[in-house]
């Protein structure tokens, strides 16, 4: 599967997800505003990490090994037995904690003592979510890309319809049950999809635990971890920040813009999901990996750059269209904010190797310096240029973070010449 096919593919799905968050992002900004929004953020920054708790963490290491184990069907089936059983594990963990901890993390995380059944709702959908992920995670290692395609054309269309309904009827209190819930219903559909293919039976998914899986997939699951927490605390304590400093709308405002970023950039962050990881998780050679960059690169980043310049031309308009004219205090954000994307693309396309190659040590160290950091220059650059500082933040920490991979992958790639002489 090439790269322009496999993005041309996923562009199918990319368009489903797009107009449906457009259609979603319309509905939230009426009837929960920009306040509402930064709670939304924070929620969903609480299901990021609710997933990677729950082994959501699981899904890089499935798909390397999948897509590595090719022609092995005896080592694919292990490696999702071993997955299944880790992730089963640690999901009922995770969801006992958020049941019982429920009003407790409504009033640290939402600061609102009314959304405690929210989490409850999390936790009765996490094993589901989790179980979703992980045959989302199998299907792209089998390089299925019209499975892929048709589970996440039918998870978007079910996302819509639930977020939608609820927040239609109960406001911000149904958008966030939705949020929690709604991936949960996926599974039946995801389900199905795979049950249909020759290459796949329920029971290649029970077995024993192989050791050496789980000290291959425990490097991905340190990797996914120390990614799926540091990222979304950042940005919540981002988040309150701006809440104390500038205002909870200002919150809602920058909520607002990242979304926007989200939006747009489906279509890259899903190509490289689909397509460059398992393909990384193939190449052995310097000079073939070095291909592969040259490629993505020329592929990928003018996208990006005409996506960027495109919302930032269209940026009134969007903010009309999107959200709502309570939204315009966000436009200052627009030029850096796309910015950061940009820069941010061109990082994650050398960040993904570390992935592809199990740098495990590398790969946490930068995460949690790179969290840590954007956290703190966005307290900095707030003090002095106000709202426009979160996102000067954003732009700056990503041209230090390309700067680094650059320099780790080229150190790695010196290191596959020496072992391959």
């Amino acid at each position: 599967m090439s790269l322009v096919r496999s993005s041309l593919l996923n562009g199918i799905a990319v368009a489903v997800k797009v107009g449906a968050a457009m259609i979603l992002n319309k509905v939230l900004a009426v009837y929960v505003g920009p306040s509402g929004y930064a709670v939304i953020g924070q929620f969903q920054n609480a299901l990021a990490v609710a997933l990677s708790l729950g082994g959501g963490v699981m899904g890089p290491g499935v798909t390397k090994g999948t897509a590595q184990h090719f022609d092995n069907r005896a080592q694919q089936h292990a490696v999702w037995q071993t997955a299944i059983k880790l992730t089963l594990a640690a999901t009922l963990l995770a969801s006992l904690t958020f049941i019982i901890a429920h009003q407790w993390l409504s009033g640290k995380l939402l600061e609102r003592a009314d959304m405690g059944t929210v989490f409850i709702g999390l936790g009765l959908a996490l094993p589901a979510i989790a179980m979703n992920n992980l045959l989302l995670a199998i299907i792209n290692g089998k390089k299925d890309v019209a499975t892929y395609v048709s589970a996440n054309i039918i998870g978007s269309l079910l996302s819509l319809i639930v977020v939608g309904a609820l927040t239609y009827v109960w406001g911000l209190y149904g958008a966030l049950l939705a949020i929690a819930i709604s991936p949960a219903a996926s599974l039946l559909a995801t389900g199905a999809l795979v049950a249909r293919r020759d290459w796949f039976k329920l029971a290649f998914l029970w077995g024993k635990v192989d050791r050496t899986t789980v000290r291959e997939l425990s490097g991905f699951g340190l990797m996914g971890l120390t990614s799926a927490i540091m990222a979304p605390f950042a940005y919540m304590f981002i988040r309150n920040h701006l809440s104390a400093t500038l205002g909870l709308n200002a919150a809602g405002y920058w909520q607002a813009s990242w979304k926007i970023s989200e939006i747009y950039l489906m279509l890259v962050t899903l190509t490289l999901s689909m397509y460059y990881l398992p393909r990384l998780a193939e190449i052995k050679a310097r000079a073939e990996l070095g291909k592969e960059i040259t490629k993505v690169y020329s592929v990928v980043l003018p996208m990006v750059v005409v996506g960027a310049v495109t919302i930032y031309v269209l940026r009134d308009f969007i903010i009309e269209r999107l959200f709502s004219r309570d939204f315009a205090p966000m436009r200052e954000l627009f030029l850096w904010q796309l910015t950061g994307d940009v820069l941010k693309i061109g990082s994650w396309i050398l960040s993904y190797i570390m992935l592809g190659r199990a740098m495990v040590r590398t790969f946490v160290l930068t995460e949690v310096i790179f969290s840590l950091s954007f956290y703190g220059l966005t307290v900095a650059f707030v003090s002095v240029y106000g709202l426009q500082g979160v996102a000067m933040a954003y732009a700056s920490n990503y041209l230090v973070y390309w700067i680094v991979m650059a320099l780790l992958v080229k150190n790695e790639m010196t290191k596959m010449d020496a072992r391959y002489v």
